[in-house]
């Protein structure tokens, strides 16, 4: 297929209110080709893919550094790799807890039933929102090299978690998050808010909360890594399944879109989340279970760490294992069946 071809030429872009913690940017590339149908490829020079994204500053900038590696690799045009905005079950719900909403897959849903239906021929996710089983035909092809997959405490009243005082107010939508902070701070009071980096950050600002948790690879992609107040130790707190890593995911017999992707994917980090699902899966893990799990490689072996606990944090359990990077999915599914075992069958029953 040459140049002159090609179907029609699209603009995307969503616009969002600037504030203090708005990065500059210059947002995802505002056209695209857009291409009805299947992937062609006879060559890279007329290969042309459509991405599916959430429309988040935080999600629209992942997308767009995988726009930008595999125009590299491939040695297209950016216009040749469209982004999709689409807006997802957890886009829509701000009044409640994701928790009583169902779990995870609410950011990914819809852009999965578009992948299914032909619409986009990848998906680029963060792989600490994909539901444990995905749905049929569907496969995560590839993965980026993981950033800092640590939490970060951030407020302006006090320069650690130990150190604020009692009774003080602290914002997350994470039980994980939640439970771990229970565990070491029984004294303060975790609340649920929700909304996007930046919106958590001006919560913060505007006394909602007294302090909160992200993800430092959040705000290092968001360019806001200095707005963290004290950077969390994985020793003291366990990151989620996943976190850190953007995650890909396409139809499993499109051929074509999967070759294209092999070309940025990073090995290591796909071992690391392969131990990680596999203990999340075993455990059957979603947004009203308080888990973590953080596999690390090094000289050949993987090292891997995995909790669950209570939401209030009146209770955990932990295990580590230690192996072959081959084994990488069997290690973490024993981690799982040990904790699984430890907690018993009502461990989750409150949730």
């Amino acid at each position: 297929m040459q140049d002159g071809q090609l179907a029609q030429l699209t603009t995307r872009f969503v616009s969002f209110p600037r504030g203090p913690y708005d990065r500059a940017r210059s947002g995802p590339a505002r056209s695209g080709v857009a291409l009805r149908g299947q992937v062609v490829q006879s060559s890279t020079q007329s290969l042309s893919l459509r991405i599916g994204t959430r429309g988040s500053p935080l999600a629209l900038a992942q997308a767009t550094t995988v726009r930008g590696l595999l125009a590299a690799a491939l040695g297209i045009a950016l216009e040749r790799i469209e982004l999709n905005i689409i807006r997802t079950t957890g886009d829509a719900i701000q009044d409640r807890p994701l928790a009583e909403a169902g779990g995870k897959g609410l950011f990914t849903k819809e852009i999965e039933e578009a992948l299914i239906a032909g619409t986009i021929d990848l998906a680029v996710h963060s792989a600490k929102d994909m539901p444990t089983v995905l749905p049929g035909g569907l496969a995560i092809a590839a993965v980026l090299a993981r950033e800092d997959a640590r939490d970060v405490f951030i407020s302006r009243k006090a320069k650690t978690l130990r150190d604020l005082p009692r009774g003080a107010v602290i914002g997350t939508a994470s039980l994980r998050r939640q439970a771990q902070i229970k565990r070491l701070r029984r004294d303060l009071d975790v609340v649920s808010i929700r909304g996007n980096v930046e919106t958590r950050l001006r919560k913060l600002d505007d006394g909602v909360v007294d302090a909160t948790l992200l993800a430092l690879a959040g705000l290092k992609r968001l360019g806001l890594a200095d707005a963290a107040t004290a950077v969390l130790s994985v020793e003291d707190f366990l990151p989620a399944v996943g976190q850190g890593i953007i995650a890909i995911e396409t139809r499993a017999d499109d051929v074509a879109t999967r070759n294209a992707l092999a070309t940025i994917a990073h090995a290591d980090t796909a071992t690391a989340l392969a131990a990680e699902r596999a203990f999340l899966g075993v455990l059957d893990g979603s947004c009203r279970t308080p888990i973590a799990g953080h596999a690390t490689l090094n000289g050949g072996r993987l090292q891997f760490r995995g909790l669950i606990a209570k939401p209030d944090g009146s209770e955990a359990f932990e295990t580590t294992r230690e192996g072959a990077v081959g084994d990488a999915a069997a290690l973490g599914a024993d981690a799982g069946r040990e904790l699984k075992g430890r907690g018993g069958a009502d461990f989750f029953a409150a949730v």
